[in-house]
């Protein structure tokens, strides 16, 4: 069964523009090493904890936290010892 909340969140994407979206879910301790992507982003934290470095500042997020990342914008990432997850929509 789908998480209504899931449901809401890519309906309004999907609404918004966006072409996808998916859940991301990350073992914990993971680090990605700055790199872009070729899509925008708009993401909400829905589990586990994130530092996500972009432009000169780092942001500490957890549960009911958003994001969102311009395309070809540097970023790196830092998962939390319990890991994360979060929804995000691209285009």
């Amino acid at each position: 069964m789908t998480d209504p909340r899931f449901e809401k969140f890519r309906s309004e994407a999907l609404t918004a523009g966006y072409a996808e979206v998916l859940e991301r879910v990350w073992p914990p301790g993971t680090v990605l090493q700055p790199h872009t992507h070729p899509f925008q982003a708009r993401a909400l934290v829905v589990a586990g904890e994130m530092w996500l470095t972009a432009e000169g500042r780092t942001r500490h997020l957890r549960p009911g936290d958003r994001f969102e990342l311009a395309a070809g914008v540097l970023h790196d990432e830092r998962y939390g010892p319990q890991g994360a997850s979060y929804w995000v929509a691209r285009r």
